[in-house]
């Protein structure tokens, strides 16, 4: 018995009129975003950073050559307003991980390309990030893992739309 067996029970109990069993995956979850939340920042720690420097970075690198991006296409890929990513970028740019660049396409925008330095420590990075979420779901086997992904991708469906 977990703790959110013992919640459900809880509920049971006081509330027998309600059908609780929906909080076993819910408060599962909840729980292990908690969890998975506090080990992704510790692997991005070591690389002095965080989630939000980390996003934009990998977002950066997973774009292929020339590892560029309008400051547009970035917010769209990281979901965050223009203010919260301009801060992001003024981060970045003043540790030496990007550069911003005039947009030839567009006279007021600019482009934002990693440095060699920002290649190298989103590489390290990510390389411990991949290695941390191995060993964080290796409690599942292969099987399990496709099992889970698949139930979560249809259960995510409700709530964001499908990109094709």
């Amino acid at each position: 018995m977990d703790h959110v067996d013992r919640i459900i029970a809880q509920w049971e109990a006081a509330r027998p009129d309600l059908d609780v069993g929906t909080m076993g995956p819910t408060g599962r979850l909840a729980r292990l975003s908690q969890h998975l939340s506090r080990e992704h920042a510790a692997v991005f720690l070591k690389h002095d950073l965080n989630m939000a420097s980390f996003d934009v970075l990998a977002t950066l690198r997973r774009s292929g050559p020339p590892f560029a991006l309008t400051p547009k296409a970035l917010m769209a890929s990281t979901m965050v307003t223009s203010g919260t990513m301009t801060n992001r970028l003024d981060r970045l740019e003043h540790a030496g991980f990007i550069t911003r660049t005039p947009d030839p396409e567009d006279g007021r925008g600019f482009i934002i390309q990693l440095t060699d330095q920002g290649f190298a420590l989103i590489d390290r990075a990510v390389t411990d990030h991949v290695a941390n979420q191995a060993a964080l779901i290796e409690v599942l086997s292969k099987e399990e893992r496709n099992q889970l992904d698949a139930l979560l991708k249809k259960w995510l469906s409700g709530f964001e739309p499908s990109n094709g």
